[in-house]
């Protein structure tokens, strides 16, 4: 095994990762919104593209990029972060942290992901949904930055957080999801000698590890949205809003499933893509290694 694969990330390469992904996927990002915040009709996702083309036009599928990038760029720099500097400091070459251990990492790395990233989800909630209302009644933020300005000023600062509880949990779960699963199929696959530390084994991880991570997050990722992009005082507790969804059936904790797997898929893809490019040409070998 040469050098390269031996290699570890920094701290921020997650979030460079992450954002680099987002550029790509956002249009699926956007209509995966647009189904969830729908409480009536059937649209297809095809339809819903189509629609938002002709009274839009092709750039509408980019609304709300800035808020996005600004998402990724502290909700993944944070949640990788975490997990990376954690396993640098309980991992050392030729001896892996136990699989349980990676779940609890992910998590505690979720968590502190989703509670900084929740006022960029909601302003990329905010912006992305604009699109599919009323010229009159929609916020027109100008991007990420001008979003989070007026929320604070014509909401106060606590409106950042609105939905902080299921962006929190959502985040553990897709975190667990993606992270420890993905460096642990990857594991599991080397160690069949069918494998190498490549792309095509990076893809492949990245795929199973995106189908758990949606199948995971969805019933929270449909209640975080629908919380964020709610009216002031419009649900109560996390209660009524559970219950508001559930009038959909059971299935309604999963609306949007097919884009959120289509979206999240090529995201974890290209996400671990990414970030295994960035950590075998600008990454660092550990010191035990530098020293032999």
């Amino acid at each position: 095994m040469s050098d390269k694969t031996k290699k570890l990330s920094r701290w921020y390469f997650g979030g460079l990762a992450s954002a680099g992904a987002a550029c790509v996927t956002h249009p699926l990002d956007l209509l995966k919104v647009l189904l969830q915040t729908q409480q009536e009709g059937k649209l297809s996702m095809s339809k819903l593209a189509v629609r938002v083309v002709k009274k839009q036009g092709v750039f509408a599928l980019y609304n709300g990029l800035s808020a996005s990038l600004l998402r990724q760029l502290t909700y993944s720099t944070t949640r990788f972060a975490f997990y990376e500097i954690g396993k640098q400091n309980f991992e050392s070459p030729g001896h892996d942290m136990p699989f349980y251990q990676k779940l609890l990492l992910a998590g505690l790395s979720g968590a502190a992901g989703g509670v900084v990233g929740t006022p960029g989800d909601l302003i990329n909630v905010r912006m992305q949904n604009d699109v599919k209302i009323a010229p009159e009644l929609r916020r027109n933020y100008k991007h990420a930055l001008d979003g989070l300005i007026r929320v604070w000023r014509e909401e106060g600062f606590l409106r950042l957080f609105n939905g902080c509880s299921t962006a929190t949990g959502r985040a553990v779960l897709m975190t667990i999801g993606q992270l420890s699963f993905y460096d642990q199929i990857k594991i599991i696959l080397l160690q069949t000698k069918m494998f190498e530390d490549n792309p095509t084994t990076h893809f492949l991880s990245s795929l199973f590890a995106g189908a758990i991570a949606t199948t995971l997050t969805q019933p929270l990722d449909v209640l975080k949205t629908r919380a964020m992009n709610a009216k002031p005082g419009e649900f109560k507790s996390m209660g009524q809003l559970i219950v508001y969804t559930a009038k959909l059936g059971p299935l309604g904790f999963f609306k949007g499933y097919v884009p959120a797997f289509v979206r999240l898929a090529p995201q974890t893809i290209l996400t671990f893509v990414f970030l295994e490019q960035l950590r075998t040409n600008f990454g660092f070998l550990p010191q035990s290694i530098k020293s032999t």
